[in-house]
């Protein structure tokens, strides 16, 4: 191979769009692209992905190695094929690590099915009480132990079933205060302080064989405090202590270097020749091509100016390639689907973790109406007695997930919000009023919901983010002071805790898939669960 051809080896790039044109193949073959990762944009059904997958392929003539971002929860790119598993966080709750093995076995089965060869996943980083905006829910928890364990379980399977799995993100970014998309965040843990919690679970995941491990963007003052050494830059942190102090055999993979936290600090082509001084085999720069191209370019020129030395670059080749040579055939298994006791898993994941969060004034259980069958999925639960009451005129207030479908996965049940929680209570014979907002909601949505609450005895706000968005807080305090009957469920990091008043009720299931808003929406009526 040629020098061009080795630099190419190590970039994992994205595309734009669901098919393969010509301008792609050429920039492919420009950069010599040795690594495709796949986003919500390429992705329409599984047929199609498999065909983009082939033509690329086909087109290069060589075989690429295809990654993807699917953790479950929050960061999933499929919407079909697969199954759609909760947030590490509810996992965590359940404390089961037996789940999280059964979700790497699903996983692999069906992503091999999609022709991926590494998904990125886990994230095996450790909250603290510190606020968490970027981690947070993605987290099995604050106890480095039970992250360890689940996310352990989960890598052996994933493995064992033929799907590459990367930690992330090295060395431990659960306490950082700022998201890493958005800026740099800076975090003042000793080495210490580190060793003690957040570095254990890659240890661990070490010492049974893990792939691939992914850095992080923060700074880390305390750990390397060479000025803008942020953890991808630093060789003290990567090259030292993973590939050296840990003795780290895989693939060291960069986080995207589109983020903020990179442009923060300097220019994305002089950011990818710090990446690799510092000893990253793998750099992931995943949507803008142009970006891709400067990379490519300042890395070309590194080597051939002895700024970069050609031999680690060797070495780096050969564990690609170790890697590769794992996942030889593309499309293992059969047609893409989703396992058959995936959906049983995940409703037995969801039920256990959903999370009664306040509830002073005994709110729950909601009552329903006389005479009411038990509902279709309280079958799951034999124990529970439904007191038969008259219901109160109820409003339900929801945030249009729809108009996020073109950015990220949205499930389709969800994008028609309407349909779907008539669908969820009408299992409870709860008929109500139904209101959906802006994920920010706006003013005018506001006013309206503030005359909509006149008519009613009881509010089900299903709130997002109020310490970030502005009209989330103002639509969530004027919810509360509406003296009704208040029931709050948090659909993604359970923060809001803090501004949810004693008066109401509040639930959570650490996420807002399908599930486990269904989940929540059980909790209210089967308190049991």
């Amino acid at each position: 191979m040629n020098l061009e051809e080795l630099v190419g080896k190590r970039l994992v790039i994205g595309i734009p769009g669901t098919k393969i044109t010509p301008e792609i193949v050429n920039h492919f073959k420009e950069l010599r692209a040795g690594g495709l990762i796949l986003y919500r944009i390429n992705f329409e059904n599984p047929g199609q992905l498999k065909k983009l997958i082939q033509d690329l392929e086909l087109a290069l003539q060589r075989k690429l190695l295809v990654m993807a971002d699917h953790e479950g929860g929050r960061v999933i790119m499929f919407e079909k094929g697969v199954t759609i598993f909760p947030d590490n966080l509810a996992l965590g709750k359940t404390e089961k690590i037996e789940y999280a093995r059964l979700q790497g076995k699903i996983e692999a089965k069906e992503l091999r099915r999609l022709g991926i060869d590494v998904n990125l996943s886990p994230v095996l980083d450790v909250l603290t009480d510190a606020y968490s905006p970027n981690i947070g829910i993605r987290s099995y928890g604050k106890d480095w132990k039970l992250v360890s364990e689940m996310g352990c379980a989960r890598i052996k399977a994933m493995q064992e079933h033929g799907l590459s799995a990367c930690a992330k993100h090295f060395p431990g970014k659960g306490h950082a205060p700022v998201d890493a998309h958005l800026g740099l965040p800076v975090i003042q843990s000793s080495w210490a302080e580190m060793k003690k919690s957040h570095l254990k679970p890659f240890i661990k995941a070490i010492e049974i064989g893990i792939d691939m491990i992914m850095s992080s963007h923060p700074y880390y003052p305390k750990l390397d405090p060479t000025p803008q050494t942020i953890a991808t830059f630093s060789r003290k942190i990567i090259h030292d202590t993973l590939r050296k102090e840990l003795n780290f055999k895989g693939i060291i993979s960069s986080d995207d270097l589109e983020m903020g936290a990179i442009k923060a600090v300097c220019p994305i082509g002089e950011a990818a020749v710090k990446a690799v001084q510092a000893g990253h085999d793998i750099l992931l720069v995943c949507h803008d091509l142009n970006a891709q191209k400067e990379v490519f370019q300042k890395l070309v020129d590194a080597y051939k100016s002895n700024q970069l030395p050609i031999k680690e670059l060797e070495e780096s080749t050969e564990r690609i390639n170790q890697l590769q040579n794992k996942r030889r055939k593309r499309f293992e298994g059969d047609t893409p689907h989703p396992e058959k006791n995936g959906e049983e898993i995940v409703q037995k994941i969801t039920r256990e973790s959903v999370t009664i969060l306040l509830d002073k004034n005994k709110i729950l259980p909601l009552k329903t109406k006389n005479n009411s069958p038990r509902p279709r999925r309280a079958m799951l639960y034999p124990t529970e007695k439904i007191t038969n009451k008259k219901m109160k005129k109820t409003l339900i207030i929801f945030p249009r997930f729809s108009e996020l479908a073109k950015k990220i996965m949205i499930e389709k049940e969800l994008q028609n919000e309407k349909k779907f929680l008539l669908n969820c209570f009408k299992q409870f014979n709860l008929k109500p009023n139904i209101f959906i907002t802006a994920i920010e909601p706006l003013n005018e949505e506001i006013e309206a919901i503030k005359l909509s609450i006149e008519n009613v005895e009881r509010i089900i706000l299903f709130c997002i983010d109020a310490h970030l968005y502005a009209s989330n807080k103002k639509l969530l305090e004027l919810v509360q002071d509406s003296k009704k009957e208040v029931i709050i469920i948090l659909l993604r990091d359970p923060y809001d805790i803090e501004m949810v008043k004693k008066s109401a009720a509040c639930i959570t299931n650490f996420g807002y898939r399908a599930c486990q808003i269904k989940a929540c929406i059980d909790k209210i009526f089967l308190p049991s669960i």
